[in-house]
Protein backbone atom coordinates (compact mmCIF):
# COMPACT_ATOMS: atom_id res chain seq x y z
CA UNK A 1 0.00 0.00 0.00
CA UNK A 2 1.66 3.20 -1.06
CA UNK A 3 1.03 6.65 0.88
CA UNK A 4 0.42 10.02 -0.42
CA UNK A 5 0.41 13.06 2.18
CA UNK A 6 -2.83 14.86 2.17
CA UNK A 7 -2.89 18.14 3.92
CA UNK A 8 -6.42 19.15 5.59
CA UNK A 9 -7.61 22.48 7.52
CA UNK A 10 -10.17 22.08 10.18
CA UNK A 11 -13.25 24.48 9.26
CA UNK A 12 -14.86 23.50 12.51
CA UNK A 13 -13.43 22.80 15.79
CA UNK A 14 -15.76 19.78 15.83
CA UNK A 15 -14.41 18.27 13.09
CA UNK A 16 -12.99 14.98 13.14
CA UNK A 17 -10.17 13.87 10.90
CA UNK A 18 -10.41 11.04 8.48
CA UNK A 19 -9.40 8.20 9.99
CA UNK A 20 -8.72 4.57 8.98
CA UNK A 21 -10.40 2.13 11.06
CA UNK A 22 -8.39 -0.89 10.32
CA UNK A 23 -4.75 -1.37 8.88
CA UNK A 24 -6.14 -2.89 5.89
CA UNK A 25 -8.99 -0.34 5.31
CA UNK A 26 -9.14 1.43 1.65
CA UNK A 27 -11.02 4.13 2.81
CA UNK A 28 -10.99 6.20 5.98
CA UNK A 29 -14.12 7.69 7.82
CA UNK A 30 -16.01 10.54 7.32
CA UNK A 31 -18.07 11.92 10.31
CA UNK A 32 -20.76 14.29 10.40
CA UNK A 33 -20.08 18.24 11.79
CA UNK A 34 -24.01 18.93 13.15
CA UNK A 35 -25.32 21.21 15.62
CA UNK A 36 -28.08 18.78 16.47
CA UNK A 37 -29.01 15.18 15.03
CA UNK A 38 -30.66 15.09 11.37
CA UNK A 39 -33.43 13.43 10.51
CA UNK A 40 -33.72 11.93 7.07
CA UNK A 41 -37.69 10.75 6.18
CA UNK A 42 -37.81 8.42 3.20
CA UNK A 43 -36.13 9.77 0.16
CA UNK A 44 -35.25 12.78 1.61
CA UNK A 45 -32.11 14.10 0.97
CA UNK A 46 -29.48 16.64 3.20
CA UNK A 47 -25.78 17.96 2.48
CA UNK A 48 -24.05 16.68 5.96
CA UNK A 49 -20.95 18.77 6.18
CA UNK A 50 -17.03 17.29 7.63
CA UNK A 51 -15.77 20.38 8.85
CA UNK A 52 -12.72 20.11 7.06
CA UNK A 53 -11.17 20.85 3.36
CA UNK A 54 -8.25 18.43 2.13
CA UNK A 55 -5.52 19.53 -0.71
CA UNK A 56 -4.78 16.58 -2.43
CA UNK A 57 -1.03 16.50 -3.83
CA UNK A 58 -1.40 17.35 -7.20
CA UNK A 59 -3.53 16.41 -10.15
CA UNK A 60 -2.37 12.75 -10.38
CA UNK A 61 -4.80 12.24 -7.53
CA UNK A 62 -8.38 12.29 -6.45
CA UNK A 63 -10.67 11.77 -3.58
CA UNK A 64 -13.48 9.36 -3.99
CA UNK A 65 -16.46 9.57 -1.36
CA UNK A 66 -18.23 6.33 -0.85
CA UNK A 67 -21.29 5.52 1.31
CA UNK A 68 -20.92 3.37 4.25
CA UNK A 69 -22.12 -0.49 3.77
CA UNK A 70 -23.68 -0.39 7.61
CA UNK A 71 -25.33 2.56 6.87
CA UNK A 72 -26.67 1.66 3.45
CA UNK A 73 -27.82 -1.73 4.35
CA UNK A 74 -29.15 -1.14 7.94
CA UNK A 75 -30.97 2.19 7.81
CA UNK A 76 -31.13 3.03 3.22
CA UNK A 77 -28.79 5.59 4.00
CA UNK A 78 -26.78 6.11 0.72
CA UNK A 79 -24.66 8.90 -1.17
CA UNK A 80 -27.16 11.15 -2.75
CA UNK A 81 -25.01 11.43 -5.91
CA UNK A 82 -24.00 7.64 -5.82
CA UNK A 83 -19.85 8.15 -5.52
CA UNK A 84 -18.73 11.85 -4.74
CA UNK A 85 -15.52 13.16 -6.79
CA UNK A 86 -13.52 15.59 -5.32
CA UNK A 87 -11.01 16.92 -7.74
CA UNK A 88 -7.23 17.94 -6.95
CA UNK A 89 -8.13 21.68 -7.28
CA UNK A 90 -10.84 21.82 -5.24
CA UNK A 91 -10.30 23.67 -1.58
CA UNK A 92 -13.70 23.77 -0.20
CA UNK A 93 -15.15 21.92 2.90
CA UNK A 94 -15.91 18.28 2.55
CA UNK A 95 -19.86 17.88 2.34
CA UNK A 96 -21.41 14.52 1.95
CA UNK A 97 -24.43 14.46 0.16
CA UNK A 98 -27.05 11.71 1.90
CA UNK A 99 -30.35 10.21 0.60
CA UNK A 100 -32.79 7.99 3.19
CA UNK A 101 -33.69 5.32 0.42
CA UNK A 102 -35.16 3.06 3.71
CA UNK A 103 -38.99 3.04 4.22
CA UNK A 104 -38.20 5.08 7.90
CA UNK A 105 -36.75 7.99 9.00
CA UNK A 106 -33.32 8.10 9.67
CA UNK A 107 -31.63 10.40 11.99
CA UNK A 108 -28.01 10.95 11.25
CA UNK A 109 -26.05 12.10 14.86
CA UNK A 110 -23.68 14.76 15.34
CA UNK A 111 -19.84 12.85 14.92
CA UNK A 112 -21.41 9.72 13.20
CA UNK A 113 -19.73 8.39 10.67
CA UNK A 114 -21.45 8.97 7.86
CA UNK A 115 -19.06 7.98 4.56
CA UNK A 116 -15.56 7.18 3.33
CA UNK A 117 -12.73 9.13 1.61
CA UNK A 118 -10.59 7.00 -0.79
CA UNK A 119 -7.76 8.36 -2.04
CA UNK A 120 -6.87 6.95 -5.51
CA UNK A 121 -4.88 7.81 -8.78
CA UNK A 122 -6.37 9.23 -12.05
CA UNK A 123 -5.27 8.27 -15.06
CA UNK A 124 -6.18 10.89 -18.09
CA UNK A 125 -7.58 9.60 -21.36
CA UNK A 126 -6.45 10.51 -24.80
CA UNK A 127 -9.86 10.06 -26.80
CA UNK A 128 -9.46 8.88 -29.81
CA UNK A 129 -11.74 8.21 -33.00
CA UNK A 130 -11.92 4.65 -34.09
CA UNK A 131 -13.64 3.33 -37.19
CA UNK A 132 -13.83 -0.15 -35.40
CA UNK A 133 -12.91 -1.55 -31.52
CA UNK A 134 -11.50 -4.50 -30.67
CA UNK A 135 -13.77 -7.88 -30.15
CA UNK A 136 -14.40 -9.55 -26.66
CA UNK A 137 -16.41 -12.64 -25.70
CA UNK A 138 -19.06 -9.81 -24.63
CA UNK A 139 -18.94 -7.90 -27.12
CA UNK A 140 -22.11 -5.19 -26.86
CA UNK A 141 -24.12 -7.44 -24.35
CA UNK A 142 -24.56 -4.85 -20.82
CA UNK A 143 -27.23 -5.56 -18.15
CA UNK A 144 -27.01 -8.57 -17.04
CA UNK A 145 -26.12 -9.73 -20.48
CA UNK A 146 -23.08 -11.89 -18.62
CA UNK A 147 -25.69 -14.30 -16.67
CA UNK A 148 -24.46 -12.82 -13.42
Amino acid sequence: MQTVTVKYKVLDSRARVPAYATDGAAAADLCAVLDAPLTLAPMERALVPTGFAIELPGPETVALVYARSGLSIKHGLCMANGVGVIDSDYRGELKVPMINLGTEPCTIQPGERIAQLCIAPVYTAAFVPAQELGETERGQGGFGSTGR
